[in-house]
């Protein structure tokens, strides 16, 4: 990596350098070195310029001492420049047909505990360096992106005390209103054409799962069950079926049903608390309490038209796993001890990175 940027902002350069290595590090592509010679390596050559609040950035992309891209791009924002190292690392993975790592400048939604009965929104990249609150005061939950291009989410709030589900356009920065409930209401997916929420609702203190059409307004509940049954999830390349935690089983469990169907069956046949799950076509990702180990939680792959389930963590209280656009990576929150890091899994490379939390106390994450 050869830094080529004349800038007078020290603390700008050596904290775009960083990130830069770490992003090529995390796209698990390349293995950084120090000192070696560019006839035999790549070389991730830049030079970042800065102009009042305006970055430019330009970046050349040599193997074997040839040059095999170059590329620039600019940014209105000057707090957001992580984005702009991700953007310029996303683009030379893929100029090089290397493994794509498109997720790498997705923006990720945390609801953070801000004081007694106060929540925030806050929006961040993958890295956390970046971090912004969108959405302050009262009560604020659940935020779940609304589109692929992350101009939009949804999130929960308090509406004279009761639960509304509200959509924040980005473009805007308004807020409105979509439904409201008593008990709860939460979206907990959003359908891959965008027009369609689970969604968890109680208006009998009783939380199940609806399907709401945004276009016709139209509200389906899928499950009835006297019980608990949360969290729904779209799975299957065509989003035919939802996934869901349930206590039918007098412990939480993750169960499949069709949406044309409320005949539900059980998915995941070991642990005794399995929750939290995502999911990204025929897969989905889940936490479950181990049951020898307590306090433990790991977090485990799977596939719903196989038995193979896969383990991706090893100790600690692991949660809120979620899949990134592409299926490749997996964002989550570690809990070991008095830390707490936001984790990284990048499935097929089989590595796991760490950045560390200073956020709060999290309620709920989406990425």
């Amino acid at each position: 990596v050869k830094d080529n940027s004349n800038l007078s902002d020290e603390n700008l350069k050596k904290s775009f350098y960083n990130i830069i290595v770490n992003d090529l590090k995390v796209s698990s592509n390349f293995e950084v070195v120090a000192n070696a010679t560019e006839t035999s390596n790549y070389t991730f050559e830049y030079a970042l310029n800065k102009n009042g609040n305006t970055l430019s950035l330009n970046v050349k992309i040599k193997a074997g001492g040839s040059d095999k891209s170059e590329q620039t791009y600019t940014l209105n924002g000057l707090e957001q420049y992580p984005f702009l190292a991700h953007k310029s690392v996303k683009a030379s993975v893929n100029a090089l047909g290397l493994a794509p790592v498109d997720w790498m400048d997705h923006k990720i939604l945390i609801a953070r505990n801000s004081s007694s009965k106060k929540s925030q929104i806050i929006m961040a990249d993958y890295t956390l360096t970046y971090q912004k609150v969108i959405v302050d005061g009262g009560l604020n939950l659940f935020p779940k992106w609304g589109n692929k291009e992350q101009t939009l989410f949804y999130y929960t709030a308090y509406d004279h005390d009761k639960p509304t589900l509200y959509r924040y356009d980005l473009n805007t920065n308004k807020a409105s209103k979509i439904l409201s409930s008593g008990g709860m209401v939460v979206a907990s997916d959003v359908s891959v054409d965008g027009s369609k929420l689970l969604v968890t609702m109680a208006p009998k203190d009783q939380p199940d799962v609806y399907l709401y059409d945004l276009n016709t307004k139209n509200l389906t509940q899928l499950t009835n069950y006297s019980g608990i049954d949360v969290n729904g999830n779209f799975i299957g390349s065509d989003d035919s079926k939802v996934v869901f935690v349930s206590d039918r089983l007098g412990y939480p469990n993750i169960f499949m049903q069709d949406l044309n169907s409320n005949s539900a069956e059980q998915v995941v046949f070991h642990g005794r608390n399995n929750s939290a799950v995502s999911t990204y076509k025929d897969f989905l990702v889940y936490s479950s309490r181990e049951p020898n180990q307590a306090g433990v939680f790991n977090i485990y792959l799977m596939s719903i038209n196989s038995d193979y389930i896969r383990q991706l963590t090893a100790n600690g209280k692991n949660l809120f796993p979620r899949f990134s656009s592409d299926g490749g990576s997996i964002v989550f929150i570690k809990y070991l001890g008095a830390q707490s890091a936001l984790g990284v899994i990048r499935v097929n490379a089989n590595k796991t990175f760490y950045f560390p939390l200073r956020v709060g106390k999290i309620q709920s994450i989406d990425w």
